[in-house]
């Protein structure tokens, strides 16, 4: 299959959210399951929206039919665990392994091309397999976090 990869305009938000929540049907047959997964999620429609206009997201469609079959949602960071320019990609969706590794790619060759100190994955969804080839490691900032809402 050969894709064609760009960065996510907000007329692909219904292709996502329809990627999304095909992902959850998959995984979450019970209706009540699924919609508290939902809540939970990297993609909701709040953080779509935040990401999308930043113009560091991308996407990736089949070149023949034009079907979605991955995106990342991304953000630059400036001055985080003492780099003064990164990339956080926020979250990595695909359906195939090929739009994975290309997604993950293009994240990383993003981060060299603009410069950036370091491109952050998610450590999840085999996103790890995609990023071995680029010498990832682990990042332990030896942050706390607080909560600050009951939960």
């Amino acid at each position: 299959m050969s894709l064609i990869c760009r960065i996510v305009q907000a007329d692909d938000l219904q292709d996502i959210l329809d990627l999304e929540n095909k992902k959850l049907q998959d995984a979450y047959p019970d209706e009540m399951e699924r919609m508290m997964a939902g809540w939970n999620s990297k993609h909701r429609l709040e953080a779509l929206n935040h990401y999308i206009p930043l113009g560091w997201s991308f996407l990736a469609r089949d070149e023949d039919t034009g079907t979605l079959v991955g995106y990342f949602i991304a953000q630059p960071l400036l001055f985080l665990d003492g780099q003064t320019q990164s990339l956080w990609v926020e979250h990595v969706q695909y359906v195939s392994l090929q739009a994975r590794d290309e997604l993950c790619e293009l994240a990383y060759k993003l981060g060299r091309e603009k410069h950036l100190q370091r491109v952050y994955f998610p450590n999840d969804n085999g996103v790890p397999n995609s990023v071995k080839s680029f010498k990832a490691d682990t990042w332990q900032p030896g942050t706390l976090a607080v909560k600050t809402t009951k939960g």
